[in-house]
């Protein structure tokens, strides 16, 4: 099941920083032909908060909702950020343990270890995707040249793709012939991570 989760997942592109709010700039100039929603915008954004989307009828598409949205899609965003910092963390913490592991295989301690730190990675990386996913879409959208934002997006394609790799290759991992393979979808998502949050901060 967690291997069709994170699929799922990685269908879909990783939006991940937020605007500055324009709303309240808009709200004073409003008519009949502003725009309260971003012409491009995820699936997971157009399905929950399009203008026809699955939280409309309890929160319409209206200036002051719009303010209430964005607020909450920062919200979301500082949450996100914080759970990928966790993630990064776990990941250091699996990654050592993994390498241990490597050189002493027998180890069962070790082994639990490890499988105890690749689940909490998996809820925490998970977490942090779907706070970036199913975020309120920002105003308008502005990546439509290379930036931090774009860089960042790019590697979570990368990393998104490595993780479910390393996921499915886990149960696979005490045999030999897969064990190298798994190593190296472990250090390309722990590498593609790491990246894309000092993409970001930086």
């Amino acid at each position: 099941m967690k291997y069709i989760y994170l699929l799922l997942l990685s269908l879909i592109s990783i939006e991940t920083f937020s605007q500055d709010d324009l709303l309240g700039d808009l709200m004073k100039n409003q008519d009949s032909t502003t725009e309260l929603l971003p012409k491009r915008m995820l699936l997971t954004q157009r399905v929950f908060w399009g203008e026809k989307g699955l939280l409309r009828p309890i929160s319409p598409l209206t200036a002051l909702n719009r303010e209430k949205e964005l607020k909450l899609r920062r919200k979301m965003l500082v949450a996100h950020q914080i759970m990928g910092f966790v993630t990064l963390g776990g990941m250091v913490g699996q990654g050592i343990v993994g390498a241990s592991l490597y050189n002493n295989p027998g180890k069962h301690n070790l082994k639990d270890l490890h499988e105890g730190l690749a689940s909490f990675v998996n809820i925490t990386y998970s977490t942090t995707a779907v706070m970036s996913l199913f975020a309120p879409p920002p105003l308008i959208n502005r990546d439509k040249k290379i930036s931090a934002i774009r860089i960042h997006k790019w590697l979570s394609i990368i990393h998104m793709s490595s993780m479910i790799a390393t996921n499915i290759l886990a149960d696979k991992a005490s045999d030999p012939k897969f064990k190298p393979y798994h190593r190296a979808a472990a250090y390309t998502a722990f590498g593609s991570f790491a990246a894309a949050v000092i993409a970001i901060k930086f």
